[in-house]
């Protein structure tokens, strides 16, 4: 696992917003808090990202945006929103009202007319993100017009009804991102600091989640003292090494819980803890909700 693939190893939408906006100028579309990324192109014409903190940056025709928590998109900017993107709903009126017939132009479109000055394509994600990840981009990002073909088919998907849909919206959402981040930071200029001891350090703690890991014994594969590589490893990572350790393996049980049937003693042996207590006291303190709360979430009555 290289430095880069670390970094966006938290990206994964689940149930994620999407949704189509057509207006005219002057417009505006307030994206409210509730979504930690928010990833927005223009389809056809321009527009404004105003972030909660920065300068408003432009997006023409063809552009990525990629923002951190609640913005603006406008044109020009400095317009109140028409429409609100809340959790669970792309588009509802400023006041915080549903739709009429006249404002919808198909599925997942809003917007006054369908042939409208301008066209936006957002999907904002819900729920975590990786904190590293969030800590290593700017409040705002744009990307200039390049070829983007997982853009072009979530056009395509966002814009009809089929069956399976938002589990397809979610990974075309995903690889859109991850396509987007590579190319920011594979830029002239930007980097991810890399360090192969911190690098094999995170290969060996994902690719044997079940071994019962101490800082010595990570130290001792990756051939550093333990000082230096818990030093290494925080400097790089933002937390120590078994505390990424619990919380990576906090993320895999997660999955596991909502992809799975296996039983919670299955799923704690095989993410590394001793038993199904062990690994619900490690669950609840990370997540805040219990192993069955969070499977009873993920398929409720």
């Amino acid at each position: 696992m290289d430095a880069l693939a670390e970094l966006l190893d938290g990206v994964r939408a689940r149930g994620a917003t999407f949704g189509r906006t057509v207006m005219d100028t002057p417009w505006a579309v307030g994206f409210a808090s509730g979504a930690p990324l928010t990833l927005t192109t223009m389809i056809r014409g321009q527009a404004w990202v105003v972030p909660e903190a920065g300068e408003p940056l432009r997006l023409g025709q063809g552009d990525v945006a990629v923002v951190r928590g609640p913005h603006t998109i406008a044109d020009p900017p400095g317009t109140a929103p028409q429409f609100m993107v809340t959790p669970g709903s792309y588009c509802l009126l400023a006041d915080g009202t549903e739709l009429g017939d006249e404002l919808t132009q198909g599925p997942r479109t809003c917007g006054p007319r369908p042939d409208a000055d301008a066209l936006m394509l957002s999907g904002a994600y819900e729920g975590p993100i990786g904190e590293r990840l969030l800590r290593a981009l700017p409040p705002a990002l744009v990307l200039p017009a390049g070829r983007h073909p997982a853009l072009d088919l979530l056009s395509e998907e966002i814009a009809a009804v089929r069956p399976g849909q938002q589990v397809v919206l979610d990974r075309l959402l995903d690889l859109a991102l991850v396509a987007a981040l590579r190319a920011w930071f594979d830029r002239p200029g930007a980097s991810v600091e890399a360090d192969p001891v911190v690098d094999r350090a995170l290969r060996l703690l994902h690719d044997k989640l079940d071994r019962p890991w101490t800082v010595a014994d990570l130290a001792a594969e990756t051939g550093v003292s333990r000082a230096a590589l818990a030093r290494r490893f925080a400097a790089r990572v933002g937390s120590p090494p078994m505390a990424y350790l619990a919380g990576r393996r906090v993320e895999v049980a997660a999955d596991l819980l909502r992809g799975s049937d296996a039983t919670l003693t299955t799923i704690a042996r095989r993410v590394g803890y001793s038993d199904a207590f062990a690994l619900s006291v490690a669950f609840k303190r990370l997540r805040g909700v219990t192993p069955s709360e969070h499977r009873a979430a993920a398929y409720p009555a």
